[in-house]
């Protein structure tokens, strides 16, 4: 099987795959792509493409919608590189509480006094902040980066409220228990002297802190962004900080206004930029794939059902990739009953649009089995894995 990689790709990922796998530099003859900041909305892929990979959680430099109508799965590795951006986070509130930037630079610019010592000491008190301990901090999102930042800030001496309507059985296992949850956002907003952002970016939050919420938010409050720069309404924002409404806001994304704005400290998208989590992110990638290609397993796709057959003890497994509509099942089953070909096991699952089959079967197919399941209105892909 032959993998694709669109961005340079850790080692110690690539690493993984065995020997049935090779990387190539043709796109056109990949099965896999392996892809980590490349935009790929304007890309045609070959047929053979049977998944695409991000190695990291965003994945809005991909067209999931595209994809889906191709059966291609689009997989992402949400949680890997979660405790790299966690880290990233307690600085950033540090760098916001405390002018620590602003008294490094003011050094550099007096490095040349001999007197700088007894200078320093003079200078020193137009650098000085406020301390993180005792204060408020909302966490906006606890996915798998949320729920380590707030358990951080409590450790940190923080009191932590946080906010996630969709919040899942495991994350709220592995989230503190004294951290105050709550569904109202406005609430989270309005008692939070700090307020970092950890959702992903679509539709739904696109400049989901916008002027209104703003408005609820305390004087002087600090914003940290280690999302997505769509989901703050950067106008409105840029008149919070210009009145002293916002008092200091992180943003790990440039861009043309975000880096003109006052009192903002704006980093080159560092987040999961450590050799641990592309390591983690690009071993993860691979394993998706290659569970993929080889037992028709989906895990972690943003396009696509999850879907776990294990790996098949029968004769045979077939995967199929067809529109959720009514019907379309038996239609499939009357195919195999058909041929005589019996169903050891069946494992469906849906998502919005799509829906997923694993099936294993007591014998052997060929490819014209496929192609006659293929021929289904609103089957999309069908493919023999065994």
């Amino acid at each position: 099987m032959k993998i694709n990689c669109l961005n340079k790709i850790s080692k110690v990922g690539l690493a993984t795959l065995t020997k049935d796998y090779e990387i190539t530099e043709d796109i056109n003859s990949a099965d896999a792509i392996l892809v980590r900041s490349a935009v790929m909305h304007d890309m045609e892929l070959a047929n053979s493409v049977l998944a695409v990979a991000r190695a990291g959680a965003g994945v809005n430099n991909i067209p999931l919608d595209k994809f889906a109508e191709k059966g291609i799965v689009v997989f992402n590795t949400p949680g890997a590189n979660a405790n790299g951006v966690k880290e990233i986070v307690i600085a950033a509130l540090l760098l916001a509480s405390r002018d620590i930037i602003g008294g490094a630079e003011w050094i550099k610019a007096n490095a040349t006094d001999e007197n700088i010592a007894k200078t320093a000491e003079k200078a020193k008190a137009q650098f000085a902040g406020t301390e993180i301990k005792g204060k408020t901090i909302a966490v906006i999102g606890l996915g798998a980066i949320g729920v380590l930042v707030a358990n951080a800030c409590l450790n940190l001496g923080m009191s932590v409220i946080g906010y996630d309507p969709y919040l899942s059985q495991l994350n709220a296992l592995n989230l503190d228990r004294h951290v105050t949850y709550t569904a109202d956002l406005e609430e989270a907003i309005s008692k939070a002297d700090y307020i970092t952002i950890h959702v992903p970016a679509m539709d739904a939050t696109k400049k989901m802190i916008n002027k209104d919420l703003i408005s609820k938010m305390k004087e002087n409050a600090i914003l940290l962004n280690f999302s997505r720069d769509v989901i703050v309404d950067e106008e409105a924002l840029k008149e919070a900080l210009e009145n002293n409404k916002i008092r200091k806001y992180v943003s790990d994304f440039a861009n043309p206004l975000s880096v003109t704005l006052p009192n903002t400290i704006v980093l080159p998208h560092l987040g999961a930029s450590t050799e641990e989590s592309e390591d983690n992110c690009a071993v993860m990638a691979c394993e998706e794939i290659m569970d993929y290609i080889e037992n028709g397993n989906i895990r972690n796709s943003v396009n696509y059902p999850a879907c776990d057959g294990g790996i098949c003890k029968t004769a045979g497994r077939i995967s199929v990739i067809h529109k959720n509509v009514a019907g379309l099942i038996n239609k499939l089953s009357d195919v195999f009953a058909q041929k005589n070909i019996n169903i050891c096991n069946m494992v469906s699952k849906s998502k919005g649009d799509y829906a997923y089959m694993l099936l294993d079967i007591d014998a052997p197919t060929e490819e014209k089995f496929a192609n006659e399941l293929k021929a289904i209105d609103g089957v999309v892909r069908v493919r023999i894995i065994k």
